[in-house]
């Protein structure tokens, strides 16, 4: 990952958001094999085939973190970078129902009760570990592999105060928090630059109305005027030539920056 950015946007365009659903089901993979194919000869579920066949890494240009409230918003907003620069966007929510899905053929095959009416607690709390750790391995590699990553923020996201936000939801808070640790990896075209950044990292917690603390000091900011001169500026159909305009009419700003 190259750029993040803090994204304020309340969209409802319908045509967008048309736009998009068609880029979301190109993007939707048919997982419907069954357990039987990712068992080991040691008689083991293969995580790690799993992984790759429930969770694929989509080549995108920006990975898009929202809200699951703000689907449609992020959906309308792939729609447009495609439709105003051929960017392609991941879309986060994309592989979240695979979880469930994964999930629940687990659950019913190893994990219910007799008389199968109910889950076993512990095992339940086993298998939710493995998938959801898998999901986020993938995430995180989508978000490496991605040049930049668009925060969409949003009151279903976020929580503001004047020094830290706030986010009820574990993934956002996974996804911010993997923008801060991973690797910068400046795309080819551009020059080398001669600083690097960090900024600090937050606080973990859980669901059930626990809340993250998530700092955006390191994400630049960016709105609605913000990408309407980003779409005059750009005038080729050229996904990285915009994504380079996007990058010097933002440049990077509030960062402690280290020397050497």
């Amino acid at each position: 990952m190259y750029r993040g950015f803090n994204l304020k946007l309340n969209w409802d365009n319908e045509k967008l958001y048309q736009m998009g659903i068609e880029l979301f089901n190109r993007n939707k993979v048919e997982v419907e094999k069954t357990l039987n194919n990712f068992i080991s000869i040691d008689g083991f579920l293969d995580g790690s085939n799993m992984q790759g066949n429930w969770f694929p890494q989509i080549s995108s240009n920006i990975f898009i973190s929202h809200s699951h409230k703000d689907e449609k918003i992020a959906i309308s907003l792939a729609g447009w970078l495609f439709d105003s620069f051929k960017i392609k966007a991941f879309i986060d929510s994309c592989i979240w129902g695979y979880s469930d899905k994964l999930l629940r053929m687990i659950d019913n095959k190893y994990c219910l009760n007799p008389g199968g009416e109910t889950y076993n607690y512990q095992k339940r709390n086993y298998s939710t570990s493995h998938v959801h750790m898998m999901l986020s391995t993938a995430l995180t590699m989508m978000i490496d592999k991605s040049e930049c990553l668009f925060f969409l923020n949003t009151p279903s996201s976020i929580t503001s105060s004047d020094i830290i936000s706030k986010t009820e939801s574990p993934w956002i808070y996974s996804e911010i928090a993997m923008t801060q640790v991973l690797r910068q990896t400046i795309p080819k075209r551009r020059r080398p630059s001669d600083y690097k950044y960090f900024s600090k990292g937050g606080v973990l917690d859980e669901d059930l109305k626990i809340k993250y603390d998530v700092n955006l000091l390191h994400l630049t900011e960016i709105n609605q005027d913000s990408l309407v001169t980003w779409q005059e500026k750009s005038t080729l159909n050229d996904p990285l030539q915009a994504l380079n305009i996007l990058y010097e009419i933002n440049p990077i700003r509030n960062l402690t920056i280290l020397k050497g």
